[in-house]
């Protein structure tokens, strides 16, 4: 396949091209700003995601789409900025594959999509989370991912013959043991996102197997790590955290809170399996 790939120059962008590459694909970069050097297999294209004309420019033909442009949180830009950019950003990129004829379209959400990690109070209704948990999002990057996904139901709807998912990764690091330091330096905001991560070669598997899912239609996937950052029993972050909260699976060990079974079941996707590409750990 020849894939489109926004925001393929940014951290996750360069892994998902190096995955595919190794799988044989070839990539079409769209970004803001280019890689500094030529890749065998890779051409780039410097567009705004929120300019549709040079998005659908981008996209022709390629076979399928994986949109990762965003900004990445409601810290350091205007909250229209925010929205604005990923709203426009998400709309652009599905409408101009449909309209292209590319059924097969992967987007990045964030399980902030339901409201969490900005949140001046996460709220939670049961743990551990799924897809089906409603969203109480209050800031405009939450929202732009919820949005982003509504977005996906409508145009599926309509065009009845694409499949797209939308996959909520969560803190995206190198590695768990990152993640494990990380963990025990800011264990004081950590409440609010679950105590979870995704390790980017995850994150990258996840986006190449939603090219080849077999359903018809929008699905969103939780895409996060199978266990916490924590060295503390989940049970026990959970009584002490949120002791009010029906317990609805498993929270034995540091088991994590982000029930993921429906990106095993659908895409064939589980967190801890090697992809044998090693990505770049920082921009």
């Amino acid at each position: 396949m020849q894939i489109a790939i926004t925001g393929g120059n940014g951290r996750v962008g360069r892994a998902v091209t190096d995955l595919a590459l190794a799988q044989d694909h070839t990539v079409v970069i769209i970004d803001r700003t280019l890689p500094e050097s030529e890749q065998q297999g890779v051409s780039a294209i410097r567009a705004d995601i929120t300019d549709y004309e040079a998005i659908e420019h981008a996209f022709r033909g390629c076979d399928a789409v994986i949109h990762l442009a965003a900004i990445a949180s409601p810290i350091g830009n205007p909250p229209h900025v925010v929205h604005h950019n990923n709203v426009i950003g998400s709309y652009n990129a599905l409408c101009a594959a449909t309209h292209l004829g590319i059924t097969h379209v992967c987007q990045a959400s964030s399980i902030n999509a339901t409201g969490a990690a900005y949140s001046r109070q996460p709220r939670f209704d049961y743990l551990p989370l799924d897809e089906r948990h409603p969203t109480y999002n209050e800031d405009p990057y939450s929202l732009s991912k919820w949005i982003c996904e509504e977005q996906a139901h409508s145009i599926v709807r309509r065009n009845e013959g694409m499949t797209i998912a939308s996959l909520r990764f969560h803190w995206i690091v190198p590695d768990r043991t990152f993640a494990l330091q990380h963990g025990q330096e800011h264990n004081d905001w950590l409440p609010k996102h679950l105590w979870g991560y995704t390790n980017i070669e995850a994150a990258a598997r996840a986006c190449l197997l939603a090219l080849t899912a077999a359903y018809k239609g929008h699905e969103v996937f939780q895409i996060v790590a199978p266990d916490t950052m924590m060295t503390i029993p989940s049970f026990e972050l959970a009584q002490r955290f949120f002791p009010n909260l029906p317990i609805q699976g498993d929270l034995s060990g540091t088991t994590g809170f982000f029930d993921c079974r429906k990106a095993e079941q659908l895409l064939g996707w589980k967190h801890n399996e090697e992809s044998g590409v090693r990505s770049q750990e920082s921009e």
